[in-house]
């Protein structure tokens, strides 16, 4: 009988200990996913458009030349809406992610900065499409 006793006891102190310990060796949380583009491909009456996950227009500006840089800023970026990207988001296939001057980041196709204009107002508008001003609708095949 004693030794049953001290059995159980040795036993009941080693699955103490064991679940005391165990949630030190849990599994690490999974690695962050990667964030696609919130883009798709919309028509529109100027034909197909890459558009924001709400169906909103795209547009390129021809001053964001250098590949790497958004030089909308400031007043700019409050009528040209920078398509804003997740700190996990990360560069697929035509897409990559520009950190902007204030360090927010934004996604570009192509390496041309992507943004929507204050100017339309539901899926489907290309009110912001303005050559003379440099602004253009962002296509898959530009």
């Amino acid at each position: 009988m004693f030794r049953s006793v001290i059995a159980a006891a040795a036993l009941l102190l080693f699955a103490t200990e064991a679940f005391a310990h165990g949630s030190e060796a849990a599994a690490p949380p999974p690695p962050p996913k990667d964030v696609p583009p919130p883009v798709t491909l919309a028509k529109t009456k100027k034909g197909e458009v890459l558009a924001d996950s709400r169906g909103m227009t795209l547009y390129y500006f021809d001053r964001d030349a250098s590949g790497n840089k958004s030089n909308c800023d400031g007043k700019c970026a409050e009528k040209w809406i920078p398509l804003p990207a997740d700190r996990n988001a990360q560069a697929a296939g035509d897409f990559t992610v520009i950190v902007r001057s204030d360090g927010s980041r934004m996604w570009a196709y192509r390496y041309r900065p992507l943004y929507t204009s204050g100017d339309d107002k539901t899926p489907g508008d290309t009110n912001g499409f303005d050559p003379q001003n440099l602004w253009h609708i962002a296509r898959p095949a530009n």
